[in-house]
C-alpha cells in the first residue's frame, strides 16, 4: 500500500513541478498583456477541459508535462501578440517557468528541512579507527573549505567531491581557528561499489548535524537549494564529456520508481520525497534554460540574436527549428523512457534501494553525520 501512495506522490510531484513551470510562463504573459491560448496540464488526449475569458484549462490524460500556448510562431497580427511585443517583455515570459522551478526548488529545500529538523554542516566530528585523513593531518572541528580545488558549501559538495574522486587522493583545505590550512595528499582506502562495480572512495570521518531552527532554516535551504543546483550542472558537463551514457539518464518512469522505493514497512520516507522533489524541479529549472532548440533557452537564444540584430527572424523558420529541436528532444524522451523499463524489469530491491539513496547527505553511501552538536 505504501508503494501504490508513493507512485501517486511522485505523479503528483511531476504534476505540481510542471503546473508550477507552466504557470510561470501563464501569468509572466498575462502580465505583459499577452494572449495565452491553452494552459494544458498533462500530455496527450484532454480528459477535461475548462473555458476562461481568454485561455482554455485542460488536464490530458498523461502526466508527464504540460504546455503554455502563446502565438510564439506565428507573425505579430496585432499589438497583443507574442512577436509584437519588446524584446525585454519576451524575456520575461520565456525564463519565468525555469525560474519558478527554482523557486520552488529553494520553498521545497527549505520545507524539507523544517520537516526533517536536522541540518548537515561541513565541520569534521568524529574519525573511524585507524583514520587515514586524521593520520593525514585532518582534526577534529576543522570546518572544510576545499576539496580537490572545488569549494565546499554544504555537506553535499563533500560528498560529490570524494565521489567523483577515482584515486583516492585528496587535497584538503580546512579553516580551523580562523585559519585557512592546506593539508593535501589524504590517502582514503578505496572499495568496489556493488551498484556500479567501479572502485569507489571510503569515508573514514563524520561531520556534524545540528537543529534546524528559525536562523538557520533560510540559509540550510538555500545550501540545498545551491547543491541541487550545482550538481544538475556538473552533472549535465559530465555528460557532454562522455562521463555518463544514454544508461545514466533517468526519465519520469525511473524517478516515480525511486520515490516508490521511498516506502518501507514502517511507512513512507516523506525526507527523501522532499529533497528529490527538491533536485527535480531545480534539475528542469536549469535543463529548460539550456540553448537547445524547442527548450525555454533555445528561444531565449533567439530573443538575444533579434536583440543585438534589430530584426525577428521569420516566425515560419524559427518554428520549424523548434519543431526539429522537440522531435529530437521526443525521441531521447523515448530512448530514457525504455532505459527505464529495462532496468525496472532486472531491478533487485535490495540493491536499488541502497544505490538511489546515493544522493542524499547522510544515507547509505553518504557521509556520516554525528548526532551530537556539541564541538
Amino acid at each position: 500500500m505504501n508503494s501504490v501512495i508513493s507512485i501517486l506522490v511522485g505523479i503528483l510531484m511531476f504534476s505540481v513541478i510542471i503546473v508550477i513551470h507552466e504557470g510561470g510562463h501563464f501569468y509572466a504573459a498575462r502580465f505583459c498583456g499577452i494572449p495565452v491560448k491553452e494552459f494544458a496540464i498533462g500530455m496527450g488526449p484532454v480528459i477535461f477541459k475548462k473555458q476562461g475569458k481568454q485561455t482554455l484549462f485542460t488536464v490530458r490524460a498523461f502526466p508527464v508535462g504540460g504546455f503554455c500556448a502563446m502565438d510564439e510562431d506565428e507573425e505579430a497580427v496585432d499589438e497583443n501578440s507574442f512577436r509584437s511585443k519588446p524584446v525585454w517583455k519576451r524575456m520575461i515570459v520565456i525564463v519565468a517557468g525555469a525560474f519558478m522551478n527554482l523557486v520552488l526548488g529553494f520553498v521545497i529545500a527549505v520545507i524539507f528541512h523544517l520537516v526533517s529538523g536536522i541540518g548537515i554542516t561541513s565541520t569534521i566530528a568524529a574519525f573511524s579507527d585507524n583514520s587515514a585523513s586524521q593520520k593525514a593531518g585532518l582534526m577534529i572541528n576543522d570546518d572544510i573549505v576545499k576539496i580537490n580545488g572545488m569549494r565546499v558549501f554544504s555537506s553535499g559538495d563533500i560528498i560529490y567531491a570524494l565521489r567523483s574522486d577515482e584515486d583516492g587522493v585528496i587535497d584538503f583545505v580546512v579553516r580551523r581557528n580562523g585559519q585557512l590550512i592546506a593539508i593535501n595528499d589524504v590517502r582514503f582506502e578505496m572499495e568496489m561499489s556493488e551498484q556500479t562495480q567501479k572502485p569507489v572512495l571510503k569515508y573514514d570521518f563524520k561531520v556534524y548535524s545540528e537543529k534546524i531552527t528559525a536562523a538557520n532554516l533560510i540559509p540550510y535551504g538555500f545550501k540545498t537549494a545551491a547543491y541541487d543546483a550545482r550538481i544538475v550542472i556538473l552533472s549535465l558537463r559530465d555528460l557532454i564529456r562522455g562521463k555518463y551514457g544514454i544508461n545514466d539518464l533517468s526519465g519520469p518512469v525511473g524517478i516515480v520508481t525511486v520515490i516508490s522505493e521511498a516506502a518501507t514497512p514502517e511507512g513512507i520516507d516523506w525526507d527523501f520525497i522532499l529533497e528529490l522533489a527538491a533536485l527535480i524541479s531545480i534539475n528542469i529549472g536549469i535543463f529548460n534554460l539550456l540553448p537547445l532548440p524547442a527548450l525555454d533557452g533555445g528561444r531565449f537564444v533567439f530573443l538575444l540574436i533579434e536583440l543585438f540584430r534589430k530584426k525577428q527572424l521569420k516566425a515560419e523558420t524559427e518554428g520549424m527549428i523548434h519543431f526539429v529541436g522537440l522531435a529530437l528532444l521526443l525521441i531521447l524522451m523515448v530512448a530514457v523512457t525504455f532505459n527505464d523499463i529495462k532496468n525496472l524489469a532486472k531491478r533487485s530491491d535490495a540493491d536499488e534501494r541502497a544505490s538511489v539513496r546515493i544522493c542524499r547527505t547522510y544515507e547509505t553511501g553518504g557521509i556520516s553525520y554525528a548526532q551530537s552538536t556539541a564541538r
